[in-house]
Parts: C-alpha cells; structure tokens; sequence
C-alpha cells in the first residue's frame, strides 16, 4: 500500500494535470467558436461554386481538350490529400483519419490503382510516415492551431496542379474531417479531381440554357484552380473548427477524470491516515497498560 507521502505527492500531481487540461479546454472552446463560424459561412459558397462549376463542365465537350482539373489524368495514379492536426490531445481526431486513410488505400490499390499520399499536419505526416513510408511523396506543414490562411490553400493546390501537370498524378481525393459539432467530426473522402460532372441525359428538357462570354473553355481553365482553392479552403476551415471541437471535448473528459481521480486518491488517503492513528492510539494504549 502507498504510504501518506506518496498518496499526497499523487493528489498533487493529478490536480496539476487538471488545471492544465482545464485551462486547454477553456483555450480550445474560444477558439472553437471563431472557427466554427468561419467553417460554416464557407460551406455555402464552396457548394455553390462547386455546383456551378460542374454545370459549366456538363456543357463541354468531352473530349482531351478538357483542361486537366476536370478529366484528371489518363494513368491509375490516385493522390489522396489529408488534412490532421499539428497538435495532439484531440481525442480521435486524427486516428479516424488514420483508419480511413487505411481502408481507402485497400480499396483503391484493390482496384488496381497506385496510391500517393500528401499529409498536411504533423499528426498525419507521422501516422502515415509510419503505415505507408513508401507512399508519402510530401509533408506539408500545418497551421499548428492558429488561424487558416487562404495562402495555404493556395500553396496546397498549386502543388496539386504542378503533380497533375506533370504527370505524376492523375486523381485526387480530399480527405478531412467535416465538423458537426463540438463533439462529432465526421471523417470524409471528397474527390477533387476528375470533376465530377451531372450526365447531360438526366438534365431536365425545360433547365434553362445559358451562353457564355468568354467560351466556356476559357471559363473553365481560369475557374477550375480557383475552385480547386476554394474546395481545399473549405475542408482546412472545417478541419480547424473539428480540431478544436475535438480538443475542447477530450480536455473536459480528462478534466472530469482528473477529478474522479482526486477523490479516490483522497478517500485512500483519509482511510490510510485514519487506520495509522488508530494504529498509533492502539499503540499507546497497549503501552500505559502494560505500565
């Protein structure tokens, strides 16, 4: 049985560790608001240029002039861009990425296609560094739980564009964690590129018909990477606000533990006291009688 010193020395300790949880909790829920606002006001614009887009590229030859962000490449190459944490304490956060990473990489190489993989965060570099090193072809550094700027999607997709251009890739799939709420964040595959565009067949007889100035080609080259920017923006935001839902959530958990554990090691403590002073008190007693 520990002795008093020791037992003190562990109550010590863990109200130490749930000042520091409690105290990231109350960090992670300030910033949770700022970044769930910001998620969800990104959701409707990269829905409507998303939607927009595949319209305007139902109504383009399909052909090989079609530029590459909409037909994709004509090998089995697939880059599977994922999006985690630089920080950890996020509870599941980035090992339900790791799992789904994992299936849709037996999927795909099921399939017969070759599989690349671009982390951007610590948290994921790591994990899929150590599942897939040989299919790794890029650590990208994230924003270690500060703000999101639109500079790295920029960068992100114009690395995804130089692989595409240069024949090094000829599929890309998105894969992050849509935030709910503050305790759900729902892993999701969203492909990027080919585009996916309406079948032409199932568009109704009386949708209206549009012409386009300049022609939709043109509008395409220059609107596809803005799109691509825009997709991978979105998905940064809703992985930022997810990050720190998640954190939010295991910081409460394991301040609520931390307490739990402060009184089991206090009721230890007061039982083992007692029975030494009544230990002490049997002592004394014996001794004034055998006196």
């Amino acid at each position: 049985m520990p002795s008093l010193k020791e037992l003190r020395a562990r109550i010590q300790g863990v109200k130490s560790q749930r000042k520091i949880t409690s105290a990231m909790k109350m960090v992670a829920a300030s910033k949770l608001r700022r970044f769930q606002m910001r998620a969800e006001a990104s959701r409707p614009y990269a829905e409507a240029m998303r939607r927009m887009i595949a319209e305007l590229a139902a109504t383009v030859r399909s052909d090989g002039s079609q530029p590459l962000l909409m037909r994709g490449g004509p090998g089995k190459t697939h880059l599977l861009v994922m999006l985690t944490s630089d920080l950890g304490l996020a509870g599941g956060f980035n090992a339900n990425l790791a799992r789904l990473m994992a299936s849709l990489v037996q999927d795909l190489e099921s399939e017969g296609e070759r599989v690349l993989i671009l982390p951007l965060g610590r948290k994921g570099g790591d994990a899929m560094s150590r599942a897939f090193p040989d299919k790794v072809i890029e650590r990208v550094a994230g924003t270690a739980g500060r703000e999101v700027p639109f500079a790295t999607a920029q960068s992100l997709g114009g690395t995804i564009e130089t692989l595409l251009a240069d024949g090094k890739v000829d599929r890309v799939t998105l894969v992050f964690n849509r935030f709910v709420n503050a305790m759900t964040q729902t892993p999701l595959a969203l492909p990027l590129v080919p585009l996916a565009v309406p079948d032409n067949d199932n568009r109704a007889d009386d949708a209206p018909q549009y012409e386009f100035e300049p022609e939709e080609d043109e509008l395409l080259a220059s609107l596809l990477p803005r799109n691509l920017q825009v997709q991978l923006y979105a998905a940064l935001l809703e992985s930022a606000a997810g990050e720190q839902g998640a954190r939010m959530t295991a910081m409460d958990n394991a301040t609520r533990n931390a307490g739990k554990a402060i009184d089991t090691l206090t009721q230890r403590y007061n039982r083992s006291r007692q029975a030494n002073i009544t230990t002490e008190l049997i002592e004394i007693i014996s001794g004034a009688e055998a006196v």
